[in-house]
């Protein structure tokens, strides 16, 4: 789906891009101060929420040397976040020129008293609390439009990290957790896990269909970590990039599961059945532990767990 948009450039931004004129070929020169930029939304797989909705009125960019632009959807877009797994993009900006350069963040914009909810698996409605997010939004990293040319990105919004219920609370509170990539550099991971034989195993003592974890680089087994641990410097390295639930495919006992806009490079992919507690520190054990290499724009099949 598509939203027309109202755009509002910060008048640095103007002024630059009309004394980048000077005078010349109006088009050319207006061309070379101004790059085409499209952004997407999508969600890392979660389990034990069936519906996280959200309502996102735009688009704030803070260049890093000159004054904010404010992309404003015409209509907001009211979306479950879940709907958006497995690789599945809402557009919210398509082929939008603006200031090209070097950018310190984006910042999905979140509607004013916006009904936020949750709803659980077993079919309850949840409220949904945003800290300060009707102000704020939800930022991301830098990043660089390109003068004169294209290029398209994904805001990677991480519910599995971000959906909380803390203790003492009557509501879900949503720590956003958002990965913004470059669309050219990444590519995707499949791969199928053999539940029933692992289900077998006592010494995993599994107590759901699991998920695959999914690490940048080369972590060894023993190094592996749930997604609540707090580590800084090199080994916050060893954390999960990302977490994928695993899901049935027809009658048989083999699970799939895909890891989207992976940015190119080596990962460590390993495999647990126990339950991940977001607020806790959780001693997980992992099986089929491996190495796999994602190449932009292709798609990467990893072994099947447990390995032959």
């Amino acid at each position: 789906m598509k939203y027309a948009l109202i755009k509002t450039f910060g008048v640095t931004a103007l002024a630059a891009a009309v004394a980048a004129c000077g005078g010349g070929d109006s088009s050319s020169d207006s061309t070379a101060s101004t790059g085409s930029m499209s952004v997407g939304l999508t969600d890392a797989p979660v389990d034990g929420v069936s519906e996280v909705n959200i309502v996102v009125t735009g688009l704030v960019l803070q260049p890093a040397d000159g004054e904010r632009v404010s992309l404003t959807l015409e209509e907001p877009a009211n979306l479950n976040l879940l709907d958006l797994q497995g690789g599945a993009v809402e557009a919210l900006v398509t082929s939008e020129d603006v200031p090209a350069g070097d950018y310190s963040w984006m910042r999905l914009q979140l509607g004013e008293q916006s009904e936020f909810s949750v709803l659980t698996d077993e079919g309850g409605v949840e409220n949904l609390r945003v800290p300060s997010g009707d102000q704020r939004g939800l930022q991301t990293s830098g990043f660089v439009v390109p003068a004169g040319g294209e290029v398209s990105f994904t805001i990677d919004f991480d519910v599995r990290k971000s959906l909380v219920y803390p203790p003492g609370q009557d509501q879900y509170l949503l720590k956003p957790v958002l990965r913004l990539v470059d669309n050219s550099e990444v590519g995707t991971l499949v791969g199928e896990v053999d539940y029933a034989t692992l289900n077998q195993d006592e010494t995993l003592g599994c107590n759901y269909e699991g998920a695959v974890y999914v690490y940048t680089g080369t972590v060894t087994e023993e190094n592996l970590t749930d997604l609540n641990v707090t580590l800084t410097g090199d080994e916050a390295e060893t954390q999960p990039l990302v977490v994928v639930p695993v899901k049935q495919d027809g009658g048989d006992s083999l699970y799939s599961y895909i890891a989207a806009f992976l940015p190119a490079g080596e990962y460590t992919v390993s495999y647990s059945c126990q339950i991940d507690d977001n607020e806790a520190s959780d001693d997980l054990t992992f099986v089929g532990t491996q190495q796999v290499t994602i190449e932009a724009g292709e798609t990467t099949t990893a072994a099947t767990i447990p390995s032959d």
